[in-house]
């Protein structure tokens, strides 16, 4: 697999740029103030899957830029960027330079994503960027978002793999 840098790779990121904007901003909902459930990181994640790391990385920079400038949704802080951009640059990474030569193990490619991204960055990081915020304890953040950290990773993984196995990646081959 290998990473492509043309116009149809471009448009495709700034798609997927959009329908994460329109998921996160628009279509997810808020459990309390500060814990909102939604699926607006998987445009971001297959960004990174099928554009690889760079097109995905700046797929999340785009995304959490333009979409604090069109519905802030709270205070604008630059720890949710670093963590968006890191959304789209883990998975390019686990899917075109750890498997790079392995077009298989597709089940474990999604899985170590998930794992880095909704265990690392959405849990600890996100965690740690709402802390400062809010000025609540980390460890308290981090208890009481496990729930839905759990529920977002398994919708997400499971519409990765769909995604992934109906070949939507025909969109860039064309």
């Amino acid at each position: 697999m290998k990473s492509k840098f043309n116009l149809q790779s471009f448009i495709m990121a700034t798609l997927l740029t959009a329908i994460s904007i329109i998921l996160t901003r628009f279509l997810s909902f808020y459990l309390t103030p500060n814990m909102r459930i939604g699926i607006g990181s998987l445009p971001i994640i297959f960004s990174g899957a099928v554009l690889g790391p760079f097109l995905g990385a700046l797929t999340g920079v785009a995304a959490d830029l333009i979409g604090i400038m069109i519905n802030p949704g709270g205070v604008p802080h630059l720890g949710f960027t670093l963590s968006s951009t890191l959304t789209g640059l883990i998975p390019g990474i686990i899917f075109f330079i750890i498997f790079n030569k392995n077009n298989e193990n597709q089940n474990l490619k999604i899985l170590l994503t998930n794992l880095f991204i909704f265990g690392f960055i959405h849990l600890i990081l996100n965690s740690i960027w709402l802390s400062q915020l809010s000025g609540l304890s980390i460890w308290f953040l981090i208890i009481s978002r496990l729930p839905k950290i759990l529920i977002e990773s398994v919708f997400t993984g499971i519409l990765l793999k769909l995604l992934l196995n109906k070949k939507v990646t025909l969109l860039l081959n064309q």
